[in-house]
């Protein structure tokens, strides 16, 4: 089937289900870990059920949605549209995960924007990336996914540090600091939290395990070396987009 088949094409639904059968008969896997979580008596088999029924679900309609806009032709609009809604649920989900920070998920929102936005500018900039959204949607998922992250754990690391060191933080206002030089301390701390966890994946990349983009390209087909070649690319995007966004909401918070 042809990656840009209109969904209304026929034989498009007939491939679709054809090409579920496999993702279906892989579910087995999880039946044996929500065996395993019963016997256990894990409690978990209720959340991994309704986990996997979602990634179906939600993988599937968004699925449909990429192969609508792939049939477009004002890419821009539909590219547009497609990254601030990506924004716009990543900004809600890290502010949820900072619950206590006053106007998080408008921090979170922004920081996330300006982040991803600088990056894919460069990215596009440097025609590295063709301005299509074959390209640029999953490129921007992948970048809003990891800058949601880093930008959640912190923010939320941050305001529990300072709620935890209150009295350093008022101390050093009273000794003449600014707010910012009171809660550097605090703000190294949580960024390096929130950004160890990518700098430790690139250090072991490909030595632990194939990263996604890499074996997927390989899966299907392209050369391991052109498949390292956008794995490189897509590491630098990543933590170049959850650094500035992370830094970024540690100004805002």
């Amino acid at each position: 089937m042809e990656q840009t088949m209109e969904l209304g094409a026929l034989g498009f639904w007939r491939h679709f289900l054809v090409g579920m059968l496999k993702p279906l008969a892989a579910t087995a896997v999880v039946a044996m870990a929500v065996a395993l979580s019963f016997t256990q008596r894990l409690g978990l088999e209720r959340e991994m059920l309704s986990g996997i029924a979602r990634a179906f679900l939600q993988l599937s309609v968004i699925g449909f949605v990429l192969q609508f806009i792939f049939a477009q032709k004002n890419n821009a609009l539909w590219i547009l549209l497609a990254y601030l809604f990506m924004v716009t649920v990543a900004g809600y989900t890290a502010g949820q995960r900072a619950k206590h920070v006053p106007r998080g998920k408008y921090i979170a929102g922004v920081s996330i924007l300006v982040g991803t936005a600088i990056t894919m500018s460069l990215l596009v900039a440097l025609k590295i990336f063709p301005f299509t959204p074959r390209y640029i949607i999953p490129v921007v998922g992948m970048m809003v996914g990891n800058a949601m992250t880093a930008t959640g754990v912190a923010m939320k690391k941050l305001r529990d540090d300072i709620k935890i060191q209150r009295n350093q933080v008022e101390t050093a206002l009273a000794l003449g600091a600014t707010p910012r030089q009171a809660i550097l301390q605090q703000v190294k701390r949580s960024l390096g939290i929130a950004l160890s966890p990518g700098i430790d994946n690139a250090k072991t990349l490909g030595l632990i395990s194939l990263p996604g983009a890499m074996t997927g390209l390989i899966m299907g087909g392209a050369s391991p070396v052109e498949a390292i070649q956008l794995q490189l690319v897509v590491k630098n995007m990543l933590m170049g987009a959850s650094t500035f966004s992370s830094i970024l909401s540690s100004y805002l918070c």
